[in-house]
């Protein structure tokens, strides 16, 4: 989910059930490959390594545009894999050697393990009925040759290559030296989407998702009112935080599940990475095992059993680690005792097998107004902890300033000389003004906002606010546009239910579809003026490269909130929403796959049409016979695989026998546009919201008014 039927432990049994045979059957390895899906991944690795004990690969297939299907870098993926400690990692299928060369360097350049490539015979087309790679043996071999010099480890051939493919590829390989593998010593954490490194720019961890000292946030806990605490998370992201701390504790809730739910939907609406912040281990594991990337660990300190509680997460799941210097004897009040909890916890971890680039360092902040000594002792255990031990290191800088009148101007000064010394993360609040802008000049005259172009695009909306609160649920989120062109052309900011939609918050979008509806709204001008224009800009997004499928489709989840409230409203007044048509889709005969297939049908329902869904594995009578019977004019068509390809064929050609006036979409991993021209398809859908283009269009040309 959100891409098929299963949820996440239920994929991780499944894909146990066959580990458990094949380790039974005396297999050497397990070898997940071709996957395009990091959480999806995740799920076979940790089945895999609660099943067996057999050495892990991992390999994933990418799109031409060096992401997964569902938006992962391949630096993501390398952060999640290594955390969760497999032996080999790589890509494989999709794409031919030569598309794979900006991936294959991005795996060479952060992986500290072996290297797998195994790319496609080039790219797929049919001549005479057959299926022809268009890269030959020769060429095959000296590209593959050429990154195995370059440090790949592991080689070989995917879709259409054949045995002799590989013997070029010996041949070719048989005089090439190793290139040994190193630990690159790059300390990371991921999203679905992508990395954040630690080590050079200061990285901004927001901590507003905390109810210490929040009555507001603490009611929304209570109350398990998820979208102010999502809306807390995007505020976030839009003034520049690189990664969220989620920290639910409250004695009256269940943390475990709340934790859980909260960074599930905080990964549906934001691509930052998260930080887990609980002392619950039960919450902290749960958490952990369904997060879509490398989250952050906050936190382990120098007590023992803190240590042997937090290590084996660790260890099992990965993620980089805050250690707070305190032990048993409490938080130290020298320098020198902080330093050295520091060495005991790295020397601890180890044991554990957890290098220290997986560790990040918080040497404590205390309030000056306690101690006129507080600052000075923090600072100089963070610079030794940095210099002396070469580690990282973390601060949460605003309690230095508990107990003072503007609190912001004194964190700020203390946030700057925190980053001179050495800091290379701040847990911080980014709606404050003060500090942004603190951040700001300091990665400025640093020299690491190439141009100022940072400082310029961000400062100014620091020089005449209020210093709290800057951000504001409006503001723009990256990726997402603030406004929309109205019909002449003008900028023009989006509605309260248009960001909604955008932003994905379903239960925002439903309530304020709801109260619109009841104060008045015209239920066909709510669709027509701002859901489908919000849609549109998703859309635009996705096909942009500036928002990725999660995102397109938590909109599309927002949407049907909103929709769903209108048809409710409809039904009440006896009325009904204007369709845009039928569309038949279905996964052709002989093909089992349906995330895509299941993507296209939710958009589409989104959009206004009556889809009606076949399934997979669909005989071509069985389409046709639904397109005569339900007088529909428009088919989609999936396939994955190319031996099914001729069966997509046969339906197109059934089709145009049978109901010549209809329209025929297809799409899928192996399709190409030459294909679709091949087999007689109408329009190849590359995408999903390439696929709702073209409905729409049909539709116009049809005669619905637009």
């Amino acid at each position: 989910k959100p891409y098929g039927d299963l949820d996440f432990e239920e994929a991780v049994a499944i894909y146990g059930k066959t580990i458990r045979l094949g380790a039974a059957a005396g297999v050497d390895l397990v070898f997940v490959e071709t996957m395009s899906d990091s959480l999806d991944t995740k799920a076979a690795v940790l089945a895999a390594k609660e099943n067996c004990d057999l050495p892990v690969f991992a390999s994933n297939a990418y799109g031409a545009d060096g992401k997964l299907l569902t938006g992962a870098s391949p630096s993501a993926m390398v952060a999640m894999l290594e955390g969760l400690r497999v032996d080999a990692i790589g890509v494989n299928c999709s794409l031919g050697p030569r598309q794979m060369k900006g991936i294959v360097e991005e795996y060479l350049k952060t992986a500290s393990l072996p290297v797998i490539l195994k790319p496609n015979a080039g790219l797929p087309r049919q001549e005479n009925g057959k299926t022809i790679y268009d890269i030959s043996e020769e060429e095959f071999s000296e590209l593959v040759a050429d990154y195995t010099a370059s440090g790949v480890r592991l080689i070989g051939g995917c879709c259409g290559t054949t045995p002799s493919y590989i013997e070029k590829l010996v041949k070719k390989t048989e005089g090439i030296k190793p290139v040994p593998v190193t630990d690159k010593g790059i300390s990371m954490v991921s999203s679905y989407t992508h990395a954040v490194t630690f080590g050079d720019r200061p990285v901004l961890i927001g901590e507003r998702i905390n109810p210490t000292g929040k009555k507001k946030f603490k009611e929304a806990l209570r109350n398990k009112d998820i979208g102010y605490i999502l809306d807390e998370g995007l505020k976030q992201q839009e003034n520049g935080a690189q990664v969220l701390d989620v920290n639910v504790g409250i004695p009256e809730i269940d943390e475990k599940e709340m934790l859980k739910t909260i960074c599930f939907e905080l990964q549906a609406v934001t691509d930052l990475p998260l930080q887990i912040d609980t002392t619950d281990m039960n919450a902290m594991e749960a958490a952990l095992r369904q997060y879509n990337g490398k989250a952050m660990i906050n936190s382990v300190n120098g007590k023992k059993e803190m240590m042997d509680a937090v290590f084996p997460l660790v260890k099992k799941y990965g993620g980089l680690t805050v250690c707070l210097t305190l032990d048993e004897e409490g938080i130290p009040e020298t320098a020198e005792k902080r330093l050295a909890i520091a060495r005991c916890i790295i020397e601890t971890a180890a044991s554990y097998g957890i290098p220290q680039k997986e560790l990040i360092f918080d040497p404590l902040t205390m309030a000056v107004s306690a101690d006129n000594h507080a600052a000075e002792t923090t600072l100089t255990a963070l610079r030794r902890i940095s210099e002396e031990l070469h580690a990282l290191t973390s601060l949460g800088v605003s309690n230095v300033s508990f107990g003072l009148p503007k609190r912001e101007v004194i964190a700020a000064s203390f946030f700057t000389m925190a980053m001179e010394n050495g800091l290379s993360a701040a847990i911080m609040n980014p709606n404050t003004a003060e500090m942004m802008k603190a951040y700001l000049a300091f990665c400025t005259l640093h020299g690491y906002d190439p141009d100022c172009a940072d400082y310029i695009a961000c400062v100014e909306k620091y020089t005449a606010v209020v210093p709290e609160n800057v951000g504001s649920a409006g503001a723009k989120v990256p990726g997402q546009p603030a406004s929309k062109e109205n019909t002449d052309g003008m900028k023009q900011e989006l509605t309260a239910l248009e960001q909604a939609i955008v932003k994905g918050l379903r239960e925002q979008a439903g309530e304020l579809a709801r109260s619109m509806l009841a104060e008045g709204a015209d239920p066909l001008m709510l669709i027509n003026d701002q859901i489908i224009p919000a849609l549109d800009i998703v859309g635009r997004g996705f096909e942009n490269n500036t928002m990725f499928l999660p995102q397109l489709l938590m909109s599309a989840e927002a949407s049907k909130q909103a929709f769903e409230q209108i048809r409710h409203f409809m039904d009440e007044k006896n009325e009904q929403t204007a369709s845009r048509g039928k569309f038949v889709i279905a996964t052709v005969y002989g093909d089992v796959h349906d995330i895509g297939k299941n993507i296209v049908r939710m958009l589409l329902e989104n959009y206004g049409f009556d889809v009606i869904d076949l399934g997979k594995n669909v005989p071509a009578e069985v389409i046709v016979e639904t397109v005569l019977r339900e007088n529909v004019g428009l088919v989609g068509l999936s396939a994955l695989m190319t031996t099914t390809v001729p069966a997509m064929e046969e339906t197109i050609r059934l089709l145009r026998e049978k109901a010549p006036g209809v329209k025929v979409v297809v799409g899928g991993a192996v399709l190409t546009q030459e294909y679709a021209d091949r087999i007689g398809a109408d329009f190849y859908g590359k995408d999903a919201m390439a696929t709702v283009r073209y409905a729409l269009q049909a539709n116009r040309r049809r005669g619905e008014k637009p």
